[in-house]
């Protein structure tokens, strides 16, 4: 008797436009009216969580690092809104919601890699930290510094200057990595039983092929982000979910997965 074994998921990159970011807004808001309880909860843990941290450096005389800590914020996101995207993928396939089955989608597959990609994540914020204290002190050196989150006149000195472009170069090239490596790999991993790197590189041709659509995409998740963070990360409440919804029915419409037929 011979055994027939599966062919492994196929992802089929296809080509979209600003009209599927538009369907995708509208979709990610609609999903939001859906299952307002749902991305309410994510929303505000992810806030919370944001002016916690925020507390805590502030407790610790250190709230210089608020800026670059909310900035590597985004970098966590795409993992952080996994349990939106499972959300969008129930009301889209008709199943009911349920709290633990949002909550334990990243081990939804048997063989799940998802906390892989948390790794990674986690990692990658890491990363950032340690630039951002890096050029910080190339940028000003042993010399004393207002407190930034008391005074934006050291951004107007030309060590501050310096900090600004070295770090704003630093960090876009590090959001942009990460950006194209999970835009499409995240939700691919949670909607298929697919291994990590098919995931990433799938990702990345995604948003080579789509290269100015995803560079709208990105910018447009950039600029919600930092108008959600400003209000002491409360607008995070709303913006987040919304855009995870979102990003679930924008990876959709850039990837289909089917399965080749066995040789």
């Amino acid at each position: 008797m011979t055994e027939t074994i599966s062919a492994p998921p196929v992802p089929r990159i296809k080509l979209i436009s600003g009209d599927n970011i538009r369907a995708a807004l509208r979709q990610g808001l609609s999903d939001f009216q859906r299952a307002p309880g749902y991305g309410l909860f994510f929303g505000l843990v992810f806030s919370l969580a944001g002016i916690a941290i925020a507390a805590a450096l502030y407790q610790g005389n250190a709230g210089y690092w608020v800026f670059p800590i909310a900035a590597g914020f985004p970098l966590i996101g795409p993992f952080a809104a996994v349990g939106l995207y499972e959300v969008s993928r129930r009301l889209e396939a008709g199943e009911p919601l349920s709290w633990r089955a949002v909550l334990l989608a990243g081990f939804r597959h048997m063989n799940s890699q998802l906390p892989l990609f948390a790794v990674f994540s986690v990692f990658a914020f890491l990363v950032w930290i340690v630039l951002a204290r890096v050029i910080f002190a190339v940028s000003f050196g042993t010399s004393p510094v207002t407190n930034i989150m008391t005074s934006f006149d050291v951004f107007f000195t030309g060590p501050g200057i310096t900090m600004l472009i070295i770090g704003t170069s630093v960090g876009a090239a590090l959001a942009t990595l990460l950006f194209a490596v999970s835009v499409v790999g995240v939700p691919l991993l949670l909607d298929h039983d697919i291994d990590v790197v098919t995931a990433m590189i799938t990702s990345v041709q995604a948003s080579i092929e789509n290269a100015k659509t995803m560079a709208a995409w990105g910018g447009l998740i950039a600029i919600s982000v930092v108008v959600g963070i400003l209000p002491l990360f409360l607008g995070m409440i709303l913006v987040f979910p919304v855009l995870g919804f979102a990003s679930w029915h924008f990876y959709r419409s850039v990837i289909e997965v089917g399965t080749d037929p066995p040789g």
